[in-house]
């Protein structure tokens, strides 16, 4: 491959990876696509397959260049299922009156053609001037177990961790140059199941209803004000997502009741902290519950620095806009990644991610691309 021949169009790249049907935890050549570009580009290329042996999930790191300054750009290839309903079929990749469709064009295959496309046009005018590497798992949109994370630490066990790590997920709500993404809150999931006497309600001395139990329970836990936030989190919040009982009858005191709850903290939290938290107040109410606690991932910033300085300024200059600095939304990779460097988000617009007809307009692409290109060059790269 040549240099005039280098994927420096965003549009076509984008198309390329959309027509992969890499439903997670398939990836359908997606993986293969990029690596055969990048290491016609100059790119060492890593496979790294983690998991089971009989079902690896695939991951692709690749590198150019060496020294400092050190830049990755992270992402994923899987996509979530695309459903039914679509008026352009979610795997074909058309235009339509300036919107590029497919499924997982916003999240994230578009991002993840930009920054392809970025360093390609700079290895067309020049060599890097430090390293410039990309991280790139199937396995962001699932459970999450052997993608982003055995890869970072495979990279910090190397002692070959970036400076910086800029990911490309759709961190605009409706317009490019919106949001950056310096930081998310925590995930956790919690299961109470309480386990009582069952019995007929006109005898309840007979009985141990334990629906009274997990209600008090739960009163106590939803009372409870977490915090009031923070500079650059906003307010802890708990909700609770199904109680369960399962009772057909309207004579009969349950054996047991059950309940999910979903707490997003900040970084005044921490998974243990609240965990113990939820075991106290249920033995408290409930003695010999049973309480399932899974954590997604901890709370994390990254103190707004040269780098994101360097992000924001390259964003105003291609869009005009000043970008905000937030911490909002669900959960990334970024979590696994904050642990080894910093990182910071910044992509497409999310505003059709996960959605029938998901699509971004076509010049966000070029102008992505744009932003990726002028923050490199304000990296040093």
């Amino acid at each position: 491959m040549t240099t005039s021949s280098f994927p420096v169009d965003p549009v076509t790249l984008s198309q390329d990876l959309l027509r992969c049907c890499s439903v997670t935890p398939a990836d359908d050549g997606a993986q293969a696509l990029i690596a055969g570009m990048l290491e016609k580009m100059g790119f060492e290329i890593f496979s790294l397959p983690f998991g089971p042996e009989d079902a690896p999930t695939p991951n692709l790191f690749a590198r150019i260049g060496s020294g400092s300054p050190s830049l990755c750009f992270a992402g994923h290839t899987d996509v979530v299922p695309p459903g039914e309903g679509w008026s352009h079929a979610p795997f074909s990749a058309e235009i339509s009156d300036g919107l590029l469709f497919g499924r997982g064009i916003a999240d994230m295959k578009g991002g993840v053609a930009c920054f392809i496309a970025a360093v390609a046009r700079i290895l067309q005018e020049r060599p890097l001037k430090g390293s410039v590497s990309l991280l790139i798992t199937g396995d962001e949109e699932g459970p999450g177990h052997f993608g982003t994370r055995p890869v970072i630490e495979w990279l910090s066990q190397r002692n070959e961790l970036p400076d910086f790590c800029l990911v490309g997920e759709p961190t605009n709500p409706a317009v490019l140059g919106e949001t950056i993404k310096i930081g998310r809150r925590g995930s956790m999931n919690a299961e109470i199941v309480v386990t009582g006497v069952q019995g007929h309600v006109a005898y309840p001395h007979l009985a141990d209803n334990p629906v009274h139990r997990l209600l008090a329970l739960l009163a106590e836990l939803t009372n409870r004000t977490l915090d009031t936030g923070t500079e650059w989190f906003a307010a802890s919040s708990l909700q609770v997502t199904s109680v369960d009982v399962g009772n057909a009858a309207t004579n009969v005191i349950p054996g047991t009741a059950s309940a999910r709850l979903n707490i997003r903290f900040n970084d005044l939290h921490t998974g243990a902290v609240l965990s113990d938290w939820l075991r106290e107040v249920t033995a408290r109410h409930a003695p010999g519950a049973e309480v399932k606690i899974a954590i997604s991932g901890e709370a994390f910033l990254t103190e707004p620095g040269t780098a994101v300085q360097h992000l924001s300024a390259a964003i105003t200059a291609v869009t005009g806009r000043e970008p905000c600095l937030d911490t909002g939304g669900g959960t990334s990779d970024a979590r696994f990644i904050s642990r080894y460097c910093p990182v910071a988000e910044f992509g497409l617009v999310g505003a059709t991610m996960h959605k029938r007809d998901e699509h971004v307009e076509v010049s966000t692409l070029e102008d992505l691309t744009q932003i990726y290109m002028t923050f490199m060059e304000n990296f040093g790269l």
